[in-house]
């Protein structure tokens, strides 16, 4: 799930940034393409994640979504799962036929930013369970955090200047 939320996902939306994406000079459409198939993969290996793990816990007889992150966990994993839903209506937009092409990338682009956050919360609630904590101390533990706390600040920033500011100057 780690490799879903950390790596997949965050290539996937920074697919778009102008600043960093690897496909810079490729088109829209492309990048469009790009973002799905890199979002679906996100989604199947966190699908996926969950079933191990859940299987894992299954076997050992210990209790699932009892902690903040196993909750956080399971809301990420259904809330993208809707997301990739809704993305699906950005593909073909005529399904919608009261809403206007920018109001829904303006919608998935902010629902997705929610969601993306709730990732790196729920890898940073996992940063913070006792296996982790035993497992990766002192400076390496505070880097570890750093990371889906970089990583979010850089999506926040990107989608914020993509559409929010934008948008709102505009009106």
């Amino acid at each position: 799930m780690a490799l879903a939320f950390s790596f997949l996902m965050t290539e996937a939306l920074l697919i778009f940034s102008p600043e960093t994406s690897l496909l810079r000079s490729f088109s829209r459409k492309v990048k469009v393409r790009v973002h799905w198939v890199l979002q679906l993969l996100a989604l199947l290996c966190a699908l996926l994640g969950l079933g191990i793990i859940t299987y894992n816990k299954h076997l050992n007889g210990k209790a699932h979504f009892v902690t903040w992150h196993g909750l956080t966990g399971l809301l990420t994993v259904l809330y993208t799962s809707g997301q990739c839903a809704g993305g699906v209506l950005l593909l073909y937009p005529k399904l919608m036929k009261n809403w206007t092409l920018a109001k829904l990338k303006l919608y998935h682009a902010t629902s997705g930013l929610v969601g993306y956050l709730l990732g790196c919360a729920s890898l940073m609630l996992g940063m913070c369970s006792l296996w982790f904590t035993t497992s990766v101390t002192s400076v390496s533990w505070y880097l570890a955090m750093l990371c889906p706390l970089l990583t979010s600040l850089v999506i926040m920033n990107q989608v914020s200047n993509a559409y929010l500011y934008r948008k709102r100057s505009q009106h």
